[in-house]
């Protein structure tokens, strides 16, 4: 981590440092940010919608887990693949096909007559939002080749992503105040529909010259090795420690083991192994993994407390949950002006440490504290834990050359899908 002048210098030629991104390229931002906040928001829309999906279609128990959890476990194991084939195919024209199948995807959740017909559909959801995720970040890269206005553009990313996470219940709630259960999945096909109006005009295309041929079995291998780990640790996390559950997070770390051999042999590579050996590049990818974590466990906490403890209805605790935004609002640009004067490690650690602080003061925490304390402990830990995405998401970005920011956004993804896993 101490290693953070490489990045700067790494991959850059003195025309790209003179290559200043204008209105275009930001107006461009703005739209790729339309695909980024639909797809962490659909990870957290159906908290609220639950119990109307149970009432109208009726699912069984493992139904009705599927339907939670068939979205995050296809868009984890689709995360590198769709990375490798955007730098192959285009970025923007993967960019656009995940938004179009996004849109009918929705279409199809919404419309769904049965609990099997909404699987499906979340499946499909998954696999479009794996196209988009990894093309938006590597698509920043290729826009904005000025390290400055990089940062900033990449902590808008950061913010939006996390804003997603938090916005997701609160959209649910008021969206089933008022229409069907429906409207949680509707609610993206407007976007959807500008971003394939827009995208064309305001985001440049990129694919990488000479990439190489599409390795599909080193796909399935990604998939075998992903799915599997994901399945066990939400396993362990849901019902603890078994035999079975163990195995399932042995076998895909065994597939993941024949995927980096076949990476290693190929002249092609969906991944280049040689990115790991970046201390900037690996240690920023283990802090994406962490903080995800961090935000997951503390989403799930936060809204028990809330409402199983001081007995907020769901839409008012996720309305409450929106006060520690604020530190995510303040993080994130103070993480990307400190960038420009301070060693990024400096900046990781204060932001883990100022995490930390938060999460010292929800030990505290009882079932009469006041809410004030609640909210300020949680600002105090989501505005450190958006500061190290921040500065991670910039590392990882400023580590690569453009020709391979999708794969290398792809990796990053994953690991926050891991973090996520819980």
């Amino acid at each position: 981590m101490t290693t953070h002048q490489t990045p700067r210098a790494a991959h850059q030629t003195p025309h790209a440092v003179a290559a200043r991104a204008g209105r275009k390229e930001w107006t461009g931002l703005a739209v790729l940010l339309l695909p980024l906040l639909l797809v962490s928001m659909d990870v957290s829309v159906l908290y609220f919608a639950v119990p109307f999906i149970a009432r109208d279609l009726e699912p069984t128990s493992t139904q009705q887990l599927w339907i939670f959890d068939i979205y995050g476990f296809v868009l984890a194991g689709l995360l590198i693949t769709m990375g490798s084939l955007g730098d192959r195919i285009g970025r923007r024209r993967l960019l656009l096909f995940g938004a179009a199948a996004f849109s009918l995807a929705s279409l199809g959740a919404a419309y769904s007559q049965t609990a099997g017909q909404l699987i499906a559909a979340r499946a499909v959801q998954g696999i479009a939002g794996a196209t988009l995720m990894p093309s938006t970040l590597a698509l920043i890269r290729n826009m904005f080749h000025d390290e400055k206005q990089r940062r900033t553009a990449i902590a808008i990313w950061t913010g939006a992503t996390m804003s997603g996470i938090a916005l997701g219940p609160v959209l649910s709630g008021v969206l089933l105040d008022h229409f069907w259960w429906g409207s949680v999945f509707l609610i993206n096909v407007p976007f959807m529909v500008l971003l394939l109006a827009l995208a064309p005009a305001l985001v440049p295309e990129f694919r990488t010259p000479q990439a190489g041929r599409f390795d599909l079995i080193s796909s399935v291998l990604s998939l075998g090795a992903v799915l599997p780990v994901i399945y066990g640790i939400k396993e362990i996390a849901a019902y603890g420690l078994d035999f079975a559950r163990v195995l399932w997070i042995v076998a895909g770390v065994a597939v993941g083991a024949l995927f980096v051999a076949r990476q290693a042999r190929s002249s092609a590579p969906m991944i280049d192994l040689k990115l790991f050996r970046n201390r900037g590049f690996t240690g920023a990818v283990a802090m994406n993994l962490v903080s995800m974590f961090a935000i997951v466990g503390f989403a799930i906490f936060a809204t028990q407390y809330l409402q199983s403890v001081l007995g907020m209805s769901p839409l008012t605790a996720a309305l409450w949950s929106l006060v520690p935004m604020a530190g995510t609002m303040t993080a994130a640009p103070a993480a990307q002006l400190l960038a420009g004067r301070v060693d990024r490690a400096y900046i990781a650690a204060g932001g883990f440490f100022l995490a930390g602080a938060g999460f010292a003061g929800l030990t505290q925490l009882r079932p009469h504290s006041p809410l004030w304390f609640l909210l300020i402990c949680a600002a105090v830990y989501a505005g450190g834990i958006v500061g190290v995405m921040t500065v991670g998401n910039e590392l990882v970005m400023g580590a690569v050359p453009p020709e391979r920011a999708g794969s290398a956004a792809a990796v990053v993804e994953t690991a926050t899908e891991f973090g996520a896993a819980r």
